[in-house]
């Protein structure tokens, strides 16, 4: 049986949320799955390790490059052609998107799963993909991502970073897809030296190359703690998932890092300044910090100068003790 996936929500976040359904799938019909997804979601560089997925289809469309191949009403025609080279049997299709019911309609796909038709607003992005696969394959499935990585990768990074049982190895995920969700970087030395005071440890600086988050980098590098912090972001993805492994722990901003780590099955403190909480514990791998004052947080919460590095390093200290 040849079964098809599409998620086609842009984040890594998002691809990395709905894994275990993937996942569950595959389970069900015991056979790997092909998705289709969008390039931003960079499945092709952590996923290829998996054994749930056989092949990753890209979404030409909203991508980096103007007038994808499967932009349009032409592009609908090119996409429904590119899948029914395939010969999928069975689709599920986590959006609302009457194109997409269309277009695996003209690929030949005869057996499709999708959420309700037109009705995106106010889709809860896990609560209806488990509503999904509870009504069409009886199945209750646990939001609880996890991420294949190959064994020997980690064990190559072990040695060349000289990562050892004798000290912490904590990943700082300070980078972030827009400027409030970037925790100041004041409030992470801070925490690091809270946490340099008890620990014997080492850091890994997870962030991408946006100018305000190499501010951010440049100032925690030029800080008292330079000797133990090493920057990551000339890394790829691919290259920087097996150093997030060997981590005790991480500290991350809401971001790709935050979703990454705790998919790794490493526990994942999760600083969530200005998006809905949900972000930031949907899985038991994470424990989210909220800004000082604030019993909940959302979109527009503008909180991240009120994240309070004692707040961190007490459920860091919790969880490492």
């Amino acid at each position: 049986m040849k079964i098809l996936v599409i998620q086609n929500k842009m984040g890594i976040g998002d691809m990395v949320i709905y894994l275990p359904f993937i996942e569950a799938i595959s389970k069900k019909f015991n056979t790997p799955v092909s998705i289709l997804v969008k390039e931003s979601s960079k499945a092709e560089q952590f996923l290829k390790d998996s054994k749930i997925i056989n092949k990753i289809i890209i979404l030409e469309r909203d991508n980096k490059l103007k007038n994808g191949k499967h932009e349009g009403l032409l592009g609908s025609y090119n996409l429904a052609r590119d899948l029914k080279q395939y010969n999928f049997d069975k689709v599920f299709i986590f959006n609302s998107s009457f194109r997409f019911n269309l277009i695996v309609r003209v690929a030949g796909i005869k057996d499709i799963h999708q959420y309700p038709l037109l009705q995106k607003k106010n889709q809860h992005i896990v609560e209806t993909a488990k509503e999904l696969l509870k009504k069409n394959l009886d199945l209750n499935v646990e939001s609880n991502p996890e991420i294949s990585i190959n064994d020997q990768s980690v064990q190559e990074v072990r040695f060349k970073y000289k990562i050892n049982n004798d000290e912490k190895n904590i990943l700082l995920g300070i980078g972030g897809s827009g400027p409030t969700k970037r925790i100041p970087a004041i409030i992470f030395i801070k925490l690091i030296r809270l946490i340099a005071q008890k620990y014997k440890c080492k850091f890994f600086l997870a962030t991408g190359k946006n100018e305000q988050e190499q501010e951010i980098l440049k100032e925690i590098l030029n800080s008292e703690f330079k000797d133990i912090c090493y920057a990551l972001d000339n890394l790829s993805l691919s290259e920087t998932l097996p150093i997030i492994k060997n981590c005790d722990i991480s500290v991350c901003n809401d971001s790709s890092f935050s979703h990454l780590s705790s998919a790794l099955n490493i526990k994942t403190i999760v600083l969530m300044a200005d998006t809905p909480l949900l972000y930031g514990n949907y899985s038991s791998k994470m424990y989210p910090i909220i800004p000082d004052g604030e019993n909940t947080v959302t979109h527009d919460t503008l909180g991240k100068e009120r994240i309070n590095p004692n707040k961190i390093f007490n459920q860091l200290d919790d969880i490492l003790s």
